[in-house]
């Protein structure tokens, strides 16, 4: 089982059915996640919890990159948003983009 904090309004959209691409810096704690793995969801906020498995991995230099092959929906942003890689330089700042890589998880609500 793996365990990853979210701040609440990804939280609720992975449990709305609405993001299934989680999104994280590809360091070590990440590259030990597989395929079929279950991952554990605690809400920042309220510590409710969800479980999620891992359906594949989506592994890619920059988020940029990611961004280009999802549609923003699967990425947690709603239809009157606007998608921007530069959106997740709050949580990983460039230097550590270009140290790691980056990953989306690709997930499916299991509880």
């Amino acid at each position: 089982m793996i365990y990853m904090k979210l701040q609440p309004q990804p939280f609720e959209a992975i449990k709305s059915g609405g993001k299934d691409i989680e999104m994280r810096l590809y360091d070590e704690k990440r590259k030990q996640i597989k395929k079929d793995d279950l991952i554990e969801f605690t809400n920042e906020k309220t510590n409710e919890k969800i479980l999620c498995k891992v359906t594949n991995l989506h592994i890619f230099s920059s988020f940029k990159q990611l961004y280009a092959q999802f549609d923003k929906k699967r990425l947690g942003y709603q239809e009157n948003e606007t998608a921007k890689p530069s959106d997740m330089e709050k949580y990983y700042p460039k230097s550590e983009q270009s140290k790691f890589g980056v990953i989306g998880i690709e997930i499916k609500l299991v509880k």
